[in-house]
């Protein structure tokens, strides 16, 4: 689906390439008619199609289905397909399907609303024949979904124009109208972007430059894995799909095609909302993450070695796609994979590639071809593929089955898990770790850049020369996360050393260099002005490409608070409102703001309204608390800074402001306890620790003084502060 541009021609050489541009599937189908027929009958081209009587899948014989009291009916008018169901007022109406959502294991529904925007309905049909379970309406949401709540099916996270068109349609054009708030979204065909088209105005520029000549070969029947004999494979191919099968956001518009994924996409690192530790899926977070994490990336296997790019269908049926580059004598056999030949535990991906269950009926494969490791569910809780299947067995039972297997010359090799698992639950030894693992090329680029994004949390002098090493590191990713990394650090030290990634051929490199500088010196950033500008203002393109999302426009509120920019601050943060009224961010980073400027009383306001609309969200909660405590009503401060901790007990911070705030108001045994309660949960949080001893002095406890000094020097051994701290309290405690 990509053309070179047009350019003048000379004799006896090609012309000179310009951009790849879309020039759609007619064009392909010219000359490539038998790939093209392939890919009309794939997933990919039937996953948004006009609801026609060919295309509906779903009962709309008068169909009624009720759910959390809410009835709706599925029928048909002049040819047309309609649903009366509850509206976005919360009335019922009649709504008017125009598209289908996808053809296996359910299909969705599209309606159209005034401002251009296409909703998908929370009830979608479940195409698994009857036996299976299917040919019924099923609500994606088991709760029910308020109307004026975002996940409402009339509200912003299930607006197609967002959430879906950019990879269920074709050239997309999303054309959102800012001051109208409305979109004029176009697109080339109905069909979405998918295995060919839009991936890759990409698609056979890309197989182009990943395939090329080469061939895999196993050289060592021993070892019986393939090797890749030829010019060393492109990640172009990997790339294209990933714009679609990555949990990640848009960094540019209108799209570029040929470009880098990390030009166009910034993706999602291994966050403990979305993976486990070890990097298993857990969050809906597609497949390119998966595969970043896997041995047959780092080999140089691409989407198309396992998938025919036309069909999106696999290229062998069963084991024999694994068997491509594995030989069977060597693993298809009970030797290798310990179970019966033919039974569920011999098929290669029920071990390597286990599912999730996504949108109620969907299961979906884990990409990164993982070894089961019982042993790290038994250490750290992350799930394996032999409990997942012996349920009634505990994770050390297959963890010994396997160690058996192994023997012991072949123990389980280190894994990156269990320094993300430090890192995620603050556990002393967690820097040295990430650090140690952030520099270590032989893993994965995500988990390294996973790791540098939690030292950013605590980042200490010891930890420091990996990070300035990761600046350098080859791969973009990793850079990323790096110079998000030194935004801690004070400005000259930061400005040193992000300053040069603001030229970084990479664009999400550089929106990271421009946000961690943001509100450096001038005098700082005087030899990189330029390419600072030129950096910050894709940096705030990449926002804008979502200017319909309130959060867009908190981000830009966020990053003009920075620049000393409180006009546009205010401005930002009232689009997010009038986008949507009940958007706490918003809510309580303006109030923040109109505190800074002395109006507490408008900012009083914001807060309460934001209570009425979140009443038990902790951020809410903290920031009137602190307001309360600021008005001299401590009391109602302190009740609220309490409520604030204890619904979002993961945020440290909040559970440390209120035990400072019992300690102020006289009640220090209350506040040790809760700091205890925190330092058990968190043990490397260094502010915890600090109060502990701080506050164990106050009321007289030398030796438990002692003990959490001593524990907080362990963290910080170079700390002069830190050393001098805990001299002071060894003073104190005398003799054991």
């Amino acid at each position: 689906q990509a053309s070179e541009a047009p350019a003048a021609k000379s004799k006896g050489a090609p012309p000179p390439a310009g951009p790849p541009t879309f020039v759609g599937l007619a064009t392909c189908a010219s000359c490539h008619p038998r790939e093209a027929e392939t890919y009309r009958t794939s997933d990919h081209a039937r996953a948004m199609q006009a609801a026609t009587g060919d295309t509906v899948l779903g009962d709309f014989a008068w169909a009624r289905v009720t759910h959390r009291g809410v009835t709706s009916t599925f029928f048909r008018r002049d040819g047309k397909f309609l649903v009366r169901t509850e509206g976005p007022a919360g009335r019922p109406g009649e709504f008017e399907i125009a598209y289908t959502f996808g053809v296996r294991p359910l299909q969705q529904y599209l309606v159209p609303f005034p401002e251009g925007r296409l909703q998908a309905l929370g009830l979608a049909w479940d195409t698994r024949p009857r036996e299976d379970g299917g040919q019924r309406w099923f609500a994606l949401y088991p709760e029910r979904i308020a109307p004026g709540d975002p996940l409402h099916w009339t509200g912003r996270e299930q607006t197609w124009n967002f959430q879906c068109a950019e990879c269920h349609s074709t050239d997309l054009r999303k054309h959102y109208e800012p001051a109208a708030n409305r979109y004029a979204t176009a697109w080339a065909e109905a069909r979405p972007a998918g295995g060919t088209p839009a991936p890759a105005g990409s698609g056979g520029l890309v197989v182009r430059l990943g395939r090329g000549s080469g061939a895999w070969a196993i050289k060592d029947p021993a070892r019986g894995i393939a090797e890749w004999s030829g010019p060393p494979r492109s990640v172009a191919e990997v790339d294209a799909c990933a714009r679609c099968h990555a949990r990640r956001r848009p960094i540019v518009d209108p799209y570029p095609y040929g470009r880098p994924f990390l030009d166009t996409h910034a993706p999602a690192l291994l966050s403990a909302d979305l993976y486990h530790a070890d990097g298993q899926i857990l969050g809906e977070v597609y497949e390119y993450g998966s595969f970043l994490q896997s041995r047959m990336f780092r080999a140089g296997v691409t989407c198309s070695d396992c998938h025919e790019p036309h069909s999106s269908g696999l290229r062998a049926a069963g084991n024999g796609v694994c068997a491509q580059c594995h030989l069977p004598a060597r693993f298809d056999t009970p030797a290798h994979h310990r179970h019966r030949v033919g039974s569920e535990g011999a098929a290669c991906v029920n071990c390597h590639m286990t599912a999730r269950t996504y949108m109620g009926v969907d299961p979906r494969r884990d990409h990164g071809f993982r070894v089961p490791r019982p042993d790290l569910s038994a250490a750290i809780g992350t799930p394996n593929a032999c409990t997942a299947c012996h349920r009634d067995r505990p994770a050390r039972w297959a963890a010994d089955h396997v160690a058996a297997w192994r023997g012991p010359d072949h123990p389980a090799p280190a894994h990156f898990a269990v320094a993300l698992d430090a890192g995620r639950k603050g556990l002393p030894g967690a820097g040295p770790a990430l650090a140690s693992l952030a520099t270590d090329a032989s893993q994965p680029a995500i988990a390294r850049a996973t790791a540098l994004s939690l030292l950013a949390e605590s980042l200490t002098a010891a930890s420091l020369p990996a990070v300035e090493a990761a600046l350098k590191d080859p791969d973009p990713l990793v850079r990323a996360a790096a110079v998000t990394t030194v935004a801690a650090l004070p400005p000259d030290r930061r400005t040193a050393l992000a300053a040069p990634l603001l030229g970084d051929p990479r664009r999400v490199v550089r929106i990271d260099a421009a946000r961690t500088l943001a509100g450096t010196p001038a005098d700082l950033l005087a030899q990189s002005r330029a390419s600072f500008e030129a950096a910050l203002a894709e940096l705030v393109q990449s926002e804008l490409v979502n200017a319909e999302r309130p959060e867009a426009h908190v981000n830009l509120g966020n990053l003009y608070a920075r620049l000393g920019k409180p006009v546009d601050v205010e401005s930002e943060l009232r689009t997010a409102l009038r986008l949507d009224p009940r958007f706490v961010p918003a809510l309580v980073t303006l109030a923040d703001l109109l505190r800074g400027e002395g109006r507490d009383a408008d900012g009083e306001r914001m807060l309460e309204h934001a209570l009425e609309v979140a009443p038990g969200n902790g951020e809410v909660l903290h920031a009137l608390g602190l307001l309360r405590v600021r008005q001299g009503r401590r009391a109602d401060g302190l009740d609220l800074l309490r409520r604030a901790a204890a619904a979002r007990p993961d945020v440290v911070r909040f559970g440390y402001v209120y035990a400072v705030g019992l300690h102020s108001a006289g009640r220090t045994g209350e506040a040790i306890a809760r700091l205890e309660e925190l330092h058990r949960r968190r043990p490397a949080d260094r502010d915890v620790l600090t109060a502990l001893v701080g506050y164990l002095r106050v009321r007289g406890d030398r030796q438990a003084a002692l003990r959490h000094a001593e524990a907080l020097l362990a963290l910080a051994p170079a700390d002069p502060a830190v050393q001098a701290l805990v001299a002071a309290v060894r003073r104190e405690a005398g003799p054991p």
